[in-house]
């Protein structure tokens, strides 16, 4: 009867573990996610092995993660059988297998949806994963939504790769605030010295309690003030509107903006906003403000790809092929130049720094590898990275090195991010709080009253 009753236990232990099968977009996103299931186990279709082979070259961080993985797989198995159950980590967590994609029997996905693609040879993996193991929870695991949606018409539970994902982001930290009823002598005393000490302030408002390199409105009865806390010295300080290379903030964001970027202190900066707030071109602006203390100025942008086909599908050379993506990046500096008369001293700075190569614009993946040293480095529709690449960017980051992320959180282009699992989201998210970073979201559009409206009503 003891053995019995072990034997029924040991049951009920594996009927509870989970089986999550991982598809593509997963393991492309994040190679380690195989080991982010807790104790559940992990199956991946042969197919998902069969797509990875297909993304093992190259030097785009997809190709990275999916040689990652596939390392990982190889390490891990060693003698076995990739087909059995193999333990993830000597029992702490759960074990993975890889499984095959048979017929999916009563129920076939590639009749149901009248096709032999890789993703219905998944949902015909799943399916008879359920068969074999009828008192398990088999669920899978996609950043793709059609394939998830597919899977629940089949009667397959599919979840989104959760993982890295910011759960409320209603409250995304803004990097600024609103403060009313503040003290009006502090205000005062901003003007006259600059700078005034956060222990002087919190004995007459307790209450006022700044976050690293957060900026401020502040009003009082009498009097307001814009102003920013230095992690680096604990005083709040005062912040002018000042000029970037001719560029003048036209509201209290993009002068908080100009601040962070003219921030000598801070190293890394994320500006978030819709189009037309002034992101971009108040990057480039503070960068060709300090052109002096950089040897380079690099302007940078992820390509999404159009209908998801590679850009080797469009006509003419690659410069041909690419110039299309960095436009808008040469429309901002266009701007900037268009502030000065062709003859100013300014506009013919411009010229000689990109005839120079001092002002790069490139694809992002041109850089990708390089140790970035003394250089001002602006990444662009920075909402189109995944967090992995996020990180693999910034850690390349050298010596007098300064790295600027623009873009809108909620416009995103690639297939498999949204805007809690992408890469600007996961940064600010991650780094709040931190001297070396600020953040500031800019809502405000300045582009035009035409902009605006759609914007606000379309």
């Amino acid at each position: 009867m003891a053995d019995s009753a072990k034997t029924s236990a040991k049951k009920s232990s594996v009927s509870k573990k989970k089986i999550f099968v991982l598809d593509t977009s997963v393991i492309l996103y994040d190679h380690n996610s195989i080991q982010n299931f807790q104790e559940h186990d992990v199956a991946i279709p042969i197919t998902v092995l069969e797509e990875l082979d297909e993304f093992k070259k190259g030097n785009d961080t997809k190709n990275y993660e999916a040689r990652e993985f596939i390392r990982f797989l190889d390490r891990k198995a060693k003698d076995k059988s990739l087909t059995e159950w193999i333990s993830l980590n000597g029992g702490k967590k759960g074990n993975f297998k890889v499984i095959m994609n048979a017929a999916g029997g009563e129920v076939d996905a590639t009749r149901v949806y009248m096709g032999n693609k890789m993703d219905h040879q998944i949902l015909n993996a799943c399916i008879n994963l359920k068969k074999e193991e009828p008192h398990r929870r088999v669920i899978l695991v996609t950043k793709d939504i059609n394939l998830r949606l597919k899977a629940k018409a089949l009667g397959v539970e599919a979840e989104d790769y959760e993982t890295g994902k910011i759960k409320d982001l209603e409250n995304l930290y803004t990097g600024k605030a609103e403060v009313d009823g503040f003290v009006p002598e502090i205000i005062d005393a901003l003007y006259q010295t600059g700078s005034v000490e956060l222990e002087k302030i919190q004995k007459r408002r307790k209450l006022f309690k700044p976050e690293v390199n957060q900026f401020f409105i502040l009003r009082s009865s009498r009097n307001t003030a814009l102003a920013y806390f230095n992690g680096f010295t604990s005083h709040l300080e005062h912040v002018p509107k000042h000029t970037a290379y001719g560029i003048k903030p036209r509201n209290a964001e993009q002068a908080f903006a100009v601040h962070a970027l003219l921030n000598k202190d801070i190293k890394l900066v994320a500006i978030s906003g819709v189009a037309g707030t002034g992101k971009t071109l108040l990057a480039l602006a503070a960068a060709l403000e300090q052109r002096r203390e950089f040897k380079q100025i690099y302007l940078a942008r992820p390509i999404v790809p159009l209908s998801n086909k590679d850009i080797g599908y469009l006509p003419g050379d690659m410069k041909a092929k690419i110039n299309p993506y960095m436009q808008p990046l040469w429309d901002n500096l266009k701007f900037i130049k268009n502030q000065w008369d062709e003859k100013d001293k300014e506009a013919k700075a411009i010229d000689e720094m990109v005839e120079n190569e001092k002002i790069v614009i490139t694809p992002l993946a041109y850089i990708r590898g390089r140790s970035l040293s003394n250089i001002f480095f602006i990444v662009d529709e920075a909402q189109n990275l995944t967090p992995h690449e996020v990180k693999t960017i910034i850690t390349r980051a050298g010596e007098n090195t300064k790295i600027v992320f623009t873009g809108d959180i909620y416009q995103i282009d690639t297939p498999y991010l949204d805007e809690q699992s992408n890469g600007l989201s996961y940064m600010i998210h991650k780094l709040r709080g931190q001297r070396l970073f600020s953040h500031i979201a800019l809502e405000k559009g300045e582009r035009s009253e035409l902009a605006n409206l759609a914007n606000e009503l379309l």
